[in-house]
């Protein structure tokens, strides 16, 4: 493996973070990653990612790191851990969804220890990380950002510079609500044609092909034609998409904004949860409006 882009951490190497890690390490980058749990450290060290025993490690062995992480507790553990480390000064990328509070505290903790970060929410799934097929939102400082375009070129597709920092979780939240509403909207126009007779695989060529089409449409509506949700389907859990959906949520209601359709696939998800889909895709909606209309399949 070549060594001439120079060293990178990855730390959270699940779904998104296990594919970013990979692609880097595939363009020739250093990678250093870690993850808590030994299945990602594992698919990360075969596909040639050098494993890290830390947070504070992986910092310590390059200068710059991308935090992908499930939780805002799994953020403030791994940014406190390297404020604390005493290395020389870092600049962390955080990829992960979280309220702007979350992101404006782990910033605050990492300045004062010497430290930058950057707010780079992704827009895409795991399918799409897994392609460098993402979007990257970043905010901070302009350039820190600049100065990343060939690192955020070997695993995105497009990076923009949406200025101070927080305007990338901002426009992650945005792009996130219409992920939330065409996903289930995806879901209910299948079960209405399955209801009507129509073969699943038929409702899919043909709504690609027409004007009723989207992106999720395109990335969700084979799982959802397949009616399989697990395996390499899992693009984003509904465990996970949870957290995304109370912080767009709650972003809303502080915003003062009425979202009526954001609102009412909320308890689409909620049922998906409940009956046994929380480790599954969220396409999983189509299984849960299926049963709401009696289909089985």
């Amino acid at each position: 493996m070549s060594e001439a882009k120079g060293p990178v951490g990855v730390i959270g190497l699940g779904i998104m973070g296990g594919a970013i890690a990979r692609n880097l390490a595939a363009a020739g980058w250093h990678v250093v990653g870690y993850d808590i749990d030994a299945q990602p450290r594992a698919q990360a060290a075969a596909a040639g990612v050098t494993l890290g025993t830390s947070a504070a490690d992986v910092a310590a062995s390059a200068p710059t790191i991308l935090t992908s992480l499930p939780t805002p507790a799994a953020l403030s553990a791994v940014v406190d851990e390297i404020a604390a480390a005493g290395l020389p000064p870092r600049l962390l990328l955080e990829v992960s969804t979280f309220t702007l509070g979350d992101k404006i505290a782990a910033e605050r903790v990492l300045r004062e220890a010497g430290h930058e970060l950057l707010d780079c929410p992704l827009s895409g799934t795991g399918a799409q990380a897994r392609t460098k097929d993402l979007v990257i939102y970043a905010s901070g400082d302009k350039a820190s950002i600049a100065a990343l375009r060939p690192l955020f070129a070997d695993f995105s597709r497009q990076a923009y510079d949406l200025g101070p920092f927080g305007n990338g979780s901002k426009m992650k939240f945005v792009a996130n609500l219409l992920v939330a509403i065409h996903n289930v909207a995806s879901a209910e126009a299948f079960v209405l044609g399955m209801k009507a007779g129509l073969d699943p695989r038929q409702i899919y060529d043909l709504i690609k092909n027409g004007a009723g089409n989207s992106r999720v449409f395109e990335l969700r509506g084979p799982f959802m034609a397949q009616d399989r949700y697990g395996g390499d389907n899992v693009t984003m859990k509904v465990g996970m998409w949870q957290k995304d959906m109370s912080v767009i949520g709650d972003f809303a209601r502080k915003s003062g904004v009425p979202t009526p359709l954001f609102s009412a696939t909320e308890p689409i998800y909620a049922a998906a949860m409940s009956t046994g889909h929380a480790g599954d895709d969220t396409a999983s909606v189509c299984a849960v409006l299926e049963a709401m209309a009696g289909i089985k399949r």
